[in-house]
């Protein structure tokens, strides 16, 4: 009886949080060494089918640079990276291409057979993601930062209750596909539907004062501290995209940005759903 008795508290707290998002749209980026051929854990897939079957509009952004760098030492070719940007030539984004496809078809039939709608797409297709070859110091190749959103197509798949899976290629003006950081497709994708939520799963718990202290998780945060904790060099590394991904959907007019753990089961739920959280929110 006890155990019952906490599951329908457990519920009654969700209830606000279900009523004051109903028919929002929540843009979730999930990627890295998480991200395979064999798709998405399927943990993480059900807090998505929860929060589609409460009423709210996920829509996933993900990446698979784990797998796209396997599948180029396959082709015989040693993945290569400067600042963190895989340089991309004409073959490189062909197979990173097929490598994301493949991912995006495996988190489609998963969804499907958990029984929920899904609908997977590249962000070239029908000139969603348009893009500028991205400048720097060096020659990347085909990478691109993205330049305009087009939702047209987005918005029409979430009106009919079906789930997006959009993985990061973007159009350029020549009309060749780019490779895109999945972190700045989302965050763009997120400010250009005027999003309630940017969820950004990674493999920490959120952004910690102190890295090897858990107990100095900032709950709430808002964005301009953010940066400023960015000069300071407490958020630094592979953390600074993230987070700067997170300022530019704040900034671009999403209501709160989120960062997770995604390694921590049903992380957006308990994260969306309950009055404490359990990561960083940002904050205007």
């Amino acid at each position: 009886m006890k155990e019952a008795i906490k599951k329908s508290e457990v519920l009654i707290e969700a209830l606000p949080y279900i009523r004051k998002f109903f028919e929002k749209t929540i843009v979730i980026k999930y990627g890295g060494s998480a991200v395979e051929e064999k798709g998405i854990e399927k943990g993480i897939l059900e807090d998505i089918i929860f929060m589609n079957y409460a009423g709210m509009r996920p829509i996933i952004v993900h990446g698979g640079g784990p797998y796209i760098s396997r599948m180029m030492k396959k082709a015989g070719i040693e993945p290569k990276f400067i600042h963190g940007r895989r340089v991309t030539d004409g073959q490189v984004i062909h197979i990173i291409d097929r490598a994301l496809g493949t991912i995006n078809k495996k988190i489609v039939q998963t969804l499907k057979g958990m029984g929920t709608k899904a609908f997977g797409m590249s962000g070239k297709e029908n000139g969603m993601i348009k893009v500028r070859k991205m400048k720097c110091e060096y020659d990347l190749g085909f990478v691109g930062e993205v330049t305009s959103v087009d939702t047209t197509v987005v918005k029409r798949i979430i009106e009919d209750n079906i789930i997006p899976v959009i993985y990061p290629l973007g159009l350029g003006r020549d009309g060749a596909a780019y490779n895109v950081n999945a972190d700045d497709v989302a965050s763009s994708l997120a400010t250009a539907l005027n999003a309630e939520k940017f969820v950004l799963l990674t493999n920490v718990n959120g952004i910690m004062k102190d890295k090897a202290d858990p107990k100095t998780l900032v709950n709430t945060i808002k964005a301009s501290e953010v940066e400023r904790l960015i000069a300071k060099k407490i958020i630094d590394a592979g953390m600074i995209p993230k987070a700067r991904a997170c300022i530019n959907a704040i900034k671009g007019g999403v209501k709160k940005a989120h960062i997770l753990n995604a390694g921590m089961p049903h992380a957006l739920l308990l994260e969306i759903f309950t009055d404490k959280g359990i990561g960083t929110e940002i904050v205007r």
